[in-house]
């Protein structure tokens, strides 16, 4: 586990050196780009088009243990547990670090994701926990969706 430790150490700091040096723009973009990878991925695979199920899916490959609730039509509680109070993405408790990795990693690969495979619709992400901003276990917030008015 030290290994995979000091591997997400340097990830994290890379995307910190990203932001220092390209902006915010640079990591969101890589970000968004990756997880339209994986939604492509997820399509080619014939993999279930499902909103909870393909982001139970997504959550449980970060080794977490998610919940979605569907709130309504357009709102979903998303809560992922992890089994330490480390962030797959965000790493540690270190609140300079937790929106960054939210707004910059998080919310972008998410919506790439997403996106790909939901291109009928746009999303938002409002937090409500965040593992290196509160140093609790979980990842905690509404994922809002709305269709595309075309």
């Amino acid at each position: 586990m030290s290994r995979n430790k000091d591997v997400l150490k340097f990830f994290q700091a890379y995307v910190k050196e990203m932001i220092d040096i390209g902006g915010r723009n640079l990591p969101k973009a890589i970000s968004v780009k990756s997880g339209s990878k994986l939604g492509k991925f997820y399509k080619a695979r014939g993999s279930s088009l499902d909103l909870e199920v393909v982001l139970k899916q997504f959550y449980t490959g970060l080794k977490g243990k998610p919940t979605i609730k569907k709130l309504d039509d357009n709102n979903y509680d998303v809560s992922v547990k992890y089994s330490k109070k480390f962030c797959p993405i965000g790493g540690t408790y270190d609140p300079s670090r937790g929106t960054i990795f939210q707004e910059n990693i998080c919310i972008p690969y998410t919506k790439g994701f997403l996106s790909e495979l939901f291109p009928q619709f746009m999303t938002e992400a409002e937090f409500l926990n965040c593992i290196p901003l509160n140093n609790k276990k979980t990842c905690h917030y509404i994922l809002k969706v709305r269709d595309i008015q075309r």
